[in-house]
C-alpha cells in the first residue's frame, strides 16, 4: 500500500509568455542533483525541460521545441531559466523535445528526440545526444538512433562491465517497443554498424509490461537503482489502439534486475497516476502525464513528469511502501477478513431477509456494536434488520423483526421491482443517533433520507420511537451514500454525499431539510481513469477522526463493475480538503461469498467501529451477506501520511 503525493507547488514550470521560446508550454521535465563548491557545498538541482515556443508556420506550426534549463536550491521554486540545447544540425533542425540527463563516467549524458523533417513522422523523429561536463555548455552532439525511436535514458553505472541504456523504439509507428541497450563504449551508440546488428535483434532486447495488447508504453525517468532492482517510471497508455476518445494515460513503474535489465522483477498493478488535476487535464494535450526524471533522497521518491504537454510538475512516493506495493512477497493486506465469515446469512424463516442481508452501518455504545443491516425479501423490498455483538465479530443477538422500515411516501413502492430504505449508516452526536439511508419508491431517482432516534431508545430497540424520515437531497437528482459526520465543523454539519459519478459535501445549519434540501455538491474526489476506482466512487461508513486527519473507508467501483473499499485521509479542520488516498484498494472481492451472489465481485461497506487500535469494518459480500475486516489504524495512518512525506 502507497500513496502518490503532488507538490502543493505544482506547476513547477509554466510557458512564459514573453519568451518566445517557452511562450506556449515547458514541460516533461528531467532533473539531476548537482553539488556546487565542492565537498559540502550547496545542491542543486538542474532541470532540463521541453520548451515549446510558438507556433511558426514554416519550422512546426505546432510550435517549435528546444530544451531549457532552470536551477532549484529546494526542488520547488526554479529559476535561472534559460535555453540550452537549441538545433544545430540537420537531424534536429524542427525541433530538441524530451531531454533525459545522467551524469555517467564524469559527464553528463543527455538523451533527447530529434526531429529531422516535416511532417513529423517515423522517418524524423529519432533519438539523438548531447554531452556536457559541467551542464553550462554542450560539448558534442551526436545522432544516435538510425530508426524512429524515443525516450532514451543511460542507467546511471555499467551493468556487468556494459554501458546500459533503455529506449521506446518505434513510437511513431507502434506498436511501440522498450527495449535495452548495453555497450563496451559510449562511441558505439551512434554508430551505424551497431544499431543495425541490435535492431535486427531488436525483440531479444525488449521488455514487455503491458496487460493487454491493445495499450502503449514507453521509457520515462532514467532509471534508479535500488537494493532491490532498477526503479524505473515509465508512460502507460491503457487502450492505445481503441482510438483517443478511449485512451488512458497514465505513469506506472516496474523494476529490473539488477544483473539482467531485461528481465522484469515487478511492477505495479496499474497506474501510480492518472489525469485528475487541472493542470494535468487541460493543456496542449488534455488528460495526458508522461514520467520524465526522479530523484531519491533518503526514503522518498519525487517524481517529475510533464502535464498535459503544458507545464512540469512533481509527485513524491515513500519508497519502502512502493516496493512492498511492486514485489508480491512483500504486498501487506491491510484490512484482514474474519474467519467467521459470512457473519450474518439470510435467514429463510423471515420473508423480509431471506434473500439477501448486507451493507450495514454500525455504532459502538458502552462495549456492545449495534448493527443495522440492509434486508431483502422476495418482494424487493429493502427493510433494515438489527443485530448485535460484543466482539465486533461473533453475533450475539439478531432480531426476529425489522428495526427500520418504510414509512413515508417516497421510499414506498410505486414500480419497478424494488424500493425501501437502504444501506444505513449511523451517526452519534452527543445523546441522539442520526440515521441517513437511501431512499427509493421504485421509479423516481435515489435519495439520501433522514431519521433519527434518542441513544437511550435506540439501546432498548424501541424503534417506533424513530423521527419521521425526510429527505436530505433535491427530489430530481440521483443521490446515494450519504453520511454525516460526528461533530461540527466551524459550526456547521458537514454531509458527504454522491452525485454520480463523485464524492462531494455540503455544510448544513440544522436537520430540518422541510424547507432546504441538501443545496452544493462540493466535490471532495472522484472516480480516476484507468484505476480500480474508474467508474464512481462513495463513502463507505462515517469517517473516523484519527490525530492526522478524518480517516475515511469508501468504496470505488471499476469500469468492469467491480466494487472494492478504499482508504483516504481528509482534513481535520476542513475535511472539504484531501490530504492522500491509497492508490491500491484495502479489500477487494477475492473470497466466493464475495464473488457470487446477487451482485458479483462486490465488497460494500456502511459502516466501522473503532476500538483501540482496531477498525471493524463491516461490508456486504456480493449482495447478499455481511461480513467483517479488521484492520490496524495506526498501521494505515502511516502508510497515508509517511513521515518525511
Amino acid at each position: 500500500m502507497y500513496i502518490v503525493r503532488r507538490s502543493s507547488h505544482n506547476p513547477l514550470l509554466s510557458p512564459i509568455a514573453d519568451r518566445e521560446w517557452e511562450a506556449r508550454a515547458t514541460f516533461n521535465g528531467c532533473p539531476i542533483n548537482v553539488a556546487h563548491g565542492g565537498k559540502g557545498g550547496a545542491t542543486v538541482t538542474h532541470l532540463l525541460y521541453r520548451a515549446l515556443g510558438r507556433p511558426d508556420a514554416l519550422m512546426s506550426p505546432a510550435g517549435f521545441s528546444t530544451i531549457g534549463k532552470a536551477l532549484s536550491l529546494d526542488g520547488k521554486h526554479f529559476h535561472d531559466r534559460r535555453q540550452f540545447i537549441a538545433p544545430e544540425q540537420a537531424w534536429e533542425k524542427y525541433g530538441c523535445e524530451d531531454p533525459r540527463v545522467t551524469f555517467f563516467e564524469g559527464q553528463y549524458i543527455i538523451f533527447y528526440t530529434a526531429l529531422g523533417g516535416l511532417p513529423f513522422g517515423a522517418g524524423n523523429i529519432k533519438v539523438a545526444c548531447a554531452i556536457s561536463k559541467d551542464l553550462e555548455t554542450i560539448d558534442e552532439k551526436h545522432l544516435v538512433t538510425p530508426f524512429n525511436a524515443k525516450a532514451m535514458t543511460l542507467f546511471p553505472e555499467r551493468i556487468n562491465g556494459k554501458i546500459t541504456a533503455i529506449l521506446s523504439a518505434h513510437t511513431d509507428e507502434p506498436p511501440a517497443k522498450m527495449a535495452i541497450v548495453q555497450c563496451d563504449r559510449l562511441e558505439e551508440l551512434w554508430d551505424l554498424s551497431f544499431w543495425e546488428k541490435w535492431h535486427a535483434e531488436l525483440d531479444s532486447h525488449a521488455i514487455d509490461p503491458r496487460r493487454s495488447g491493445n495499450d502503449q508504453v514507453e521509457v520515462g525517468s532514467p532509471p534508479i537503482k535500488t537494493k532491490d532492482g532498477w526503479l524505473l517510471f515509465y508512460s502507460y497508455i491503457q487502450d492505445y489502439f481503441a482510438g483517443e476518445d478511449h485512451r488512458v494515460c497514465g505513469i506506472e513503474a516496474l523494476l529490473l534486475d539488477l544483473k539482467d535489465p531485461t528481465k522484469i522483477v515487478a511492477k505495479t498493478k496499474g497506474p501510480i497516476i492518472v489525469p485528475e488535476e487541472t493542470y494535468e487535464r487541460f493543456g496542449v494535450v488534455p488528460n495526458t502525464i508522461f514520467p520524465s526524471g526522479a530523484l531519491l533522497t533518503k526514503d522518498t521518491i519525487d517524481l517529475y513528469y510533464g502535464a498535459a504537454d503544458t507545464v512540469c510538475a512533481r509527485a513524491s512516493m515513500h519508497l519502502p511502501d512502493l516496493l512492498s506495493a511492486m514485489l508480491p512477497e512483500r504486498r501487506v493486506s491491510l484490512a484482514v477478513r474474519a474467519k467467521e465469515n459470512p457473519i450474518i446469512t439470510p435467514n429463510p424463516a423471515h420473508s423480509w431477509e431471506k434473500k439477501a442481508v448486507f451493507n450495514a452501518g454500525a455504532i459502538d455504545i458502552d462495549g456492545t456494536v449495534h448493527i443495522l443491516y440492509r434486508a431483502l425479501g422476495d418482494d424487493g423490498t429493502s427493510v433494515l434488520g438489527y443485530a448485535a455483538s460484543k466482539n465486533g465479530v461473533k453475533i450475539t443477538e439478531r432480531a426476529d423483526e425489522p428495526a427500520y422500515v418504510p414509512r413515508a411516501d417516497f421510499e414506498k413502492r410505486k414500480g419497478g421491482s424494488s424500493s425501501g430504505c437502504e444501506d444505513p449508516r449511523l451517526t452519534r452526536i452527543g445523546d441522539t443517533i442520526y440515521l441517513v439511508y437511501t431512499a427509493f419508491d421504485g421509479v423516481s431517482p435515489w435519495r439520501a433520507a433522514l431519521s433519527s432516534i434518542s441513544v437511550k431508545d435506540f439501546v432498548a430497540k424501541r424503534w417506533g420511537k424513530w423521527s419521521p424520515p425526510q429527505l436530505m437531497t433535491p427530489d430530481s437528482v440521483q443521490d446515494k451514500d450519504a453520511c454525516i459526520f460526528p461533530e461540527k465543523i466551524s459550526g456547521q454539519y458537514f454531509v458527504l454525499h454522491r452525485i454520480d459519478p463523485q464524492m462531494c459535501a455540503d455544510f448544513v445549519g440544522s436537520f430540518d431539510f422541510s424547507k432546504t434540501r441538501i443545496t452544493r455538491c462540493i466535490e471532495i474526489m472522484g472516480p480516476r481513469p484507468g484505476m480500480w476506482d474508474s467508474a464512481k466512487i462513495g463513502t463507505a461508513g462515517v469517517p473516523i477522526k484519527t490525530e492526522k486527519g478524518w480517516l475515511l473507508i469508501y468504496h470505488g467501483v471499476s469500469k468492469s463493475g467491480t466494487y472494492r473499499l478504499g482508504a483516504a485521509l481528509l482534513d481535520l479542520k476542513n475535511p472539504g480538503v484531501l490530504l492522500s488516498r491509497l492508490i491500491d484498494p484495502i479489500l477487494e472481492p477475492l473470497e466466493k461469498y464475495e464473488r457470487e451472489g446477487q451482485i458479483k465481485n462486490a465488497v460494500f461497506s456502511c459502516g466501522a467501529i473503532q476500538r483501540a487500535d482496531t477498525l471493524f469494518i463491516y461490508y456486504g459480500g456480493a449482495d447478499t451477506v455481511l461480513c467483517v475486516a479488521k484492520l490496524s489504524i495506526k498501521q494505515l495512518l502511516g502508510v497515508l501520511r509517511p513521515t518525511g512525506l
